[in-house]
């Protein structure tokens, strides 16, 4: 049976470029809950903009609506990036269930088939 690592391999799906229009949350372990726009979304991941950036490697709750699904799972946050206006912090998610994950590819594949900017990415 093949690893989960090794499944992943290959071509992974489309990041769609969403420039800070779907506010987010982040709910850190500790109760505190910081807000956000997403940058970027994919079915593996995205890239929020936040005023400060987290620690690499925390795992937070990542809550925010696109179209019609509404996505609340738990989330990895990876290195952040310095911005003109705070950060870019990627995350990747680590606990998103089925139905989450069956209506964010809904709703992905929706706004590409409208014109949404998109950007093809390759596995390491």
């Amino acid at each position: 049976m093949p690893s989960i690592a090794s499944t992943q391999k290959g071509r992974r799906g489309s990041r769609v470029k969403l420039g800070g229009s779907i506010l987010a949350l982040v709910l850190l372990e500790n109760g505190r809950q910081i807000r956000g726009r997403m940058s970027q979304l994919s079915g593996n991941g995205g890239l929020i903009s936040l005023e400060n950036p987290l620690d690499e490697g925390i795992r937070v709750t990542v809550v925010f609506h696109l179209g019609i699904t509404s996505v609340r799972c738990r989330a990895q946050m990876l290195f952040p990036m310095w911005a003109t206006k705070g950060c870019l912090q990627p995350f990747r998610f680590i606990e998103l269930p089925e139905h989450s994950r069956v209506g964010l590819n809904r709703e992905l594949e929706a706004l590409m088939r409208s014109g949404a900017t998109q950007e093809l990415e390759e596995a390491e």
